[in-house]
C-alpha cells in the first residue's frame, strides 16, 4: 500500500503532478492563443489608424493645393489687370534679350514700370 486513494479518488502522489501539469498546459495554450488573438487585434488597429491617418493626410495635400492654385489664379488675374505698353516691352525684348512673354510678365509685376522691371532682369 505504497500509493493511498485520496477522498476525490485520486492517488497520491505522481498523478497529482501529472493532472497539474496538464491543467498549466492546457491554460498556458489557452492564454497564448488569447495573447495571438490580442496581437492579430493590435495590427489591425494599426492598420485602421495607420490608413486614417494617411488618408486626412491626403486631404490636406489637397487642400493645401486648392489653396495655392487659387492663390495663383488671383495673382495672375491681377497681374493681366496691369496695363503695359508695347514700347516697354519692345526695349526689354531687345535689351535683355528674352522672350516676349517673360518680358510682359515682369513689366506687369512691376506694374508697367520699365526702370524697375530692368533691374529685377538684371539682377
Amino acid at each position: 500500500m505504497a500509493k493511498e486513494e485520496n477522498l476525490n479518488g485520486n492517488v497520491d502522489g505522481d498523478n497529482s503532478l501529472e493532472e497539474k501539469s496538464q491543467k498549466e498546459k492546457k491554460t498556458a495554450k489557452y492564454d497564448s492563443g488569447a495573447a495571438d488573438l490580442e496581437k492579430v487585434t493590435d495590427y489591425a488597429e494599426e492598420e485602421e489608424i495607420f490608413s486614417q491617418d494617411v488618408a486626412n493626410a491626403i486631404t490636406a495635400i489637397g487642400d493645401r493645393r486648392n489653396k495655392e492654385a487659387l492663390k495663383k489664379q488671383a495673382r495672375e488675374k491681377e497681374l493681366l489687370k496691369v496695363s503695359i505698353k508695347k514700347e516697354d516691352v519692345d526695349l526689354i525684348v531687345n535689351e535683355m534679350e528674352i522672350s516676349r512673354t517673360k518680358a510682359e510678365r515682369f513689366l506687369r509685376e512691376y506694374h508697367g514700370n520699365v526702370v524697375d522691371a530692368s533691374i529685377a532682369l538684371t539682377n
